[in-house]
């Protein structure tokens, strides 16, 4: 085994043994790694408090390629104590691990570190949990070789008179191919494309209406059902809290 340093996050942990931990990573260099965090759980490894979901930071490892490496140090770049104290931003931070996970899981690309990155550091910074996590779904979609068309009207290719979009039509439609589906707002037309096109880690201000958020979200949770097969307890619980908090 050689010592490597790759910086990373960790998306996920499951307890191994009476002590350790196997952390999935995602790093920039080689994409989803599975980590050994040896004897993490004791209380006084010095690993116990860098081995946790929404840790960013260097990670020093043994590393075994297409197999388990061992943890030996982490350098933490981000613990995203503002997320941790606050439910919305623990609860969306906690959804982007679970669904990047997912996707991992079928896609590769090294890109997606970058988008995983700047997303949860954005919603560490205090901009809107709900507005990022939606930027972030579209842009899966991509990813997963499902996104919607909203370049121009999904049925005849025009780019001109955009009045809706749909997820059964996958995307925009436009006046004359309009067959009574559900109308949106004409922001959220204009909105939803900014969403795809934005480079996150550039974003300085969200300023979303509740009524675009929710035509928005709305249309990506079905987007998501209808055409990805992607199931997450934490969309779940999300959706229970936007109840809670009104966005629904």
């Amino acid at each position: 085994m050689k010592i490597e340093c790759f910086e990373g996050i960790i998306l996920s942990e499951t307890n191994y043994s009476e002590s350790s931990k196997i952390l999935n990573v995602i790093t920039k260099e080689h994409g989803l790694i599975g980590i050994l965090s040896k004897g993490c759980r004791k209380m006084k490894s010095k690993l116990r408090g860098v081995s946790r979901k929404l840790i960013y930071g260097k990670f020093n490892i043994y590393f075994k390629e297409n197999n388990l490496s061992t943890l030996i140090s982490v350098d933490v770049l981000n613990s995203f104590p503002n997320t941790l104290t606050d439910l919305e931003k623990i609860s969306y931070s906690s959804f982007i691990l679970d669904i990047s996970l997912q996707v991992l899981r079928q896609n590769k690309e090294e890109d997606i570190f970058d988008l995983i990155k700047d997303t949860l550091l954005k919603i560490e910074e205090g901009h809107s949990p709900i507005v990022l996590a939606n930027i972030f779904e579209l842009k899966l979609l991509e990813y997963l070789g499902v996104a919607p068309n909203i370049d121009s009207c999904s049925y005849c290719g025009s780019d001109k008179a955009i009045v809706t979009i749909s997820c059964d039509s996958g995307g925009y439609i436009c006046k004359n191919c309009y067959n009574n589906e559900a109308l949106v707002s004409d922001k959220t037309i204009k909105m939803i494309r900014m969403y795809y096109y934005v480079d996150i880690k550039n974003i300085s201000k969200l300023d979303v209406s509740d009524k675009i958020t929710f035509e928005i979200n709305r249309f990506l949770d079905d987007y998501y059902e209808k055409y990805t097969g992607l199931y997450l307890k934490s969309k779940d619980f999300l959706k229970k809290l936007n109840k809670i908090t009104n966005i629904y």
